[in-house]
């Protein structure tokens, strides 16, 4: 009986809405736990990793791009950056722009908005002849500093990538920054004041800084979780851009898009024109986009291929046999960071208008949705919401906490009605103290999102990977201490990469992405020992797992979900050949066979 419901299943997802017994799993894995930081590539936090006997990794150190000291390797030029030119008479933005030469030496890394530093000067602490290549941030600075912030937009990563050259990131960096505004290209032109924070990394092994004393290494706390569980070398980030957008794909496998202010109801609309992305460049500018930025555009109406920065995208998608861009007709699409129209709580919204940035009410559904359909428990915890600084006003676990700051954009599912609108839904947000709680009573839902405090979150600039070094510390040892932990998987990983440089493949999914490689560890009794898994995947790989654990349907026509497991190919493990393709992290764990006689843990099609 078990296998003819299958059957059916795999004919129609309606069949798949109620599993036979709700809430029952496929997997030893009865608890999803999924912490989401910010702002690290897997080059930048992994780069010199080196894994146990028997296991390959692609990384700086691999390829010879750098050495285990951090200094540079022999292949080094494989991460050279080069400058792009727009040329003098385009009109039209370009993904993959033409090389006028490389950097004799990296543009001074600035401080941006770092905490401790003064603002928006060139970085003193890094020399100003950085050899143009990945520099390791702690020759210079120690692990806990507060440094500068890479620009981590849309179509500036588009741009970055170079078409798969990965050589534009200080290019990037040095001509639109995080945007233009809105504002005419300024006589004298433009500095964004970034430097080249972008080729800067970690180091997981000893070594000595620049005064010559001695370090046994950066980030070894995510060492320690590479080696005593699973990690991934293929996970990308599901979006190109920023946290706003990732937000948006852990819980839609999709993108928001603009609805009508005017009505409320989640019906598409065309947003105000200043609202509207425009990457072209500006006539006598090199890259300097149009209409980009915090107070600039962030829809793109991307179905429509005369739309601005469209084509360009498209073009990268039909060379890699992709057909479908996924974007709905008339629809324009959040690529970048807007608040959400709820705030915190449906008591409390924010005003809507020309000059407010904000994400009006969404209607799409969500895979809260198809949980609560199914009978499967979830909760979204956001630390720093409601009372969380009273909870916790100077530590958490014994991790100072320096500030408070409620992060609107890594709490997505606020933008929903019918999350907002149901009280009984809107009581599944929660704070972090909730998740302690839940945690030591026994009562964690079947799915818990994370979202760390804001301190600790591991951002540039506002916090640094070791501070989300000890959030996570603290949380793992939490869960391996309660009654939860012999059947929970944590999923741990980053929002985006944060416009630092990564040296891996990325496969172009659709028109928003997949964008660069990040950090994606699981935490579980039952993860493969010390394995580093090459399987392609996203973010919505993890809503794959959800939905194959649980036996759920896919969220939507559009969402990413829908995609096969990748088929490796025979000569590079990295880059699936039934593309595009994402897996459903099934590989990553121990499991021999479920109740139905699946194998799993061999990332095998679905």
């Amino acid at each position: 009986m078990r296998s003819i419901f299958k059957s059916l299943c795999l004919a129609t997802t309606a069949l798949c809405a109620v599993p036979a017994l709700a809430g029952s799993t496929t997997t030893p894995i009865q608890h999803v736990i999924i912490v989401l930081g910010e702002n690290h590539t897997f080059d930048n936090v992994y780069g010199t990793y080196k894994p146990k006997a028997g296991q390959k990794i692609d990384n700086l150190l691999s390829k010879g791009i750098v050495n285990e000291d951090g200094t540079p390797g022999p292949h080094f030029d494989l991460a050279k950056q080069r400058i792009g030119s727009d040329g003098p008479f385009a009109e039209n933005y370009k993904v993959e722009t033409p090389s006028i030469g490389a950097y004799s030496t990296l543009p001074q890394p600035y401080t941006t908005y770092a905490l401790q530093q003064p603002q928006g000067v060139p970085d003193a602490r890094f020399p100003a002849d950085l050899p143009n290549g990945p520099f390791q941030i702690t020759k210079y600075v120690p692990y806990l500093s507060f440094t500068g912030d890479p620009v981590h937009r849309f179509f500036q990563m588009w741009q970055d990538i170079d078409g798969g050259k990965h050589d534009k990131f200080v290019w990037v960096e040095a001509t639109i920054g995080t945007g233009s505004n809105g504002k005419p290209y300024p006589a004298g032109g433009f500095n964004p004041k970034e430097g080249a924070i972008s080729m800067g990394f970690y180091n997981m092994n000893p070594y000595k800084d620049a005064q010559g004393a001695q370090h046994a290494g950066d980030g070894l706390v995510f060492k320690d979780l590479a080696d005593n569980y699973a990690i991934s070398d293929n996970y990308h980030q599901a979006i190109m851009g920023g946290t706003g957008a990732n937000f948006q794909a852990v819980v839609t496998g999709h993108a928001a898009f603009f609805t009508d202010p005017n009505k409320l109801d989640g019906s598409q609309a065309t947003p105000w024109s200043n609202q509207i992305e425009n990457p072209n460049p500006a006539p006598g500018s090199n890259n300097y986009y149009v209409q980009d930025g915090y107070g600039g555009g962030s829809y793109v109406n991307c179905a429509d291929k005369k739309q601005p920065g469209v084509s360009a995208v498209n073009e990268q998608l039909h060379e890699n046999g992709v057909a479908k861009n996924a974007c709905a007709g008339g629809h324009y699409y959040l690529v970048n960071n807007y608040s959400m129209y709820w705030d915190q709580t449906s008591a409390k919204t924010r005003a809507l208008g020309a000059n407010s940035f904000v994400l009006p009410p969404q209607t799409a559904p969500t895979i809260a949705d198809v949980m609560t359909k199914a009978g499967v428990s979830w909760k979204y915890y956001s630390a720093d919401r409601g009372d969380d600084a009273a909870n916790f006003p100077n530590d958490v676990d014994g991790v100072p906490l320096a500030y408070h700051s409620y992060c609107g954009i890594c709490d997505p599912l606020t933008a929903y009605a019918q999350i907002m609108k149901n009280p009984s839904e809107e009581a599944k947000l929660q704070n972090y103290g909730a998740f302690l709680k839940d945690l030591a009573a026994g009562t964690l839902p079947a799915v818990s999102f994370v979202r760390p405090f804001e301190f600790l979150a591991g951002h540039p600039a506002n916090s640094n990977n070791g501070l989300y070094e000890m959030f996570l510390k603290a949380l793992i040892a939490r869960v391996q201490n309660s009654s939860a932990w012999s059947s929970t998987a944590i999923f741990i990983t980053y929002d985006e990469g944060g416009g630092y440089y990564d040296s891996g493949y990325v496969q172009p999914v659709d028109f928003f992405g997949d964008g660069t490689r990040i950090p994606f560890v699981i935490v579980s009794p039952h993860a493969k020992k010390g394995y580093v898994d090459h399987t392609y995947y996203d973010h919505v790989s993890m809503l794959k797992f959800i939905e194959r654990n649980w036996k759920l349907p896919t969220i939507s026509n559009l969402s990413r979900d829908n995609l096969p497991n990748p088929i490796a190919s025979e000569d590079n493990p990295y880059r699936p050949k039934n593309r595009p393709a994402i897996g459903d992290l099934t590989n990553l764990f121990a499991f021999a066979h479920d109740e139905d006689g699946d194998q799993h843990g061999q990332g095998g099609d679905r």
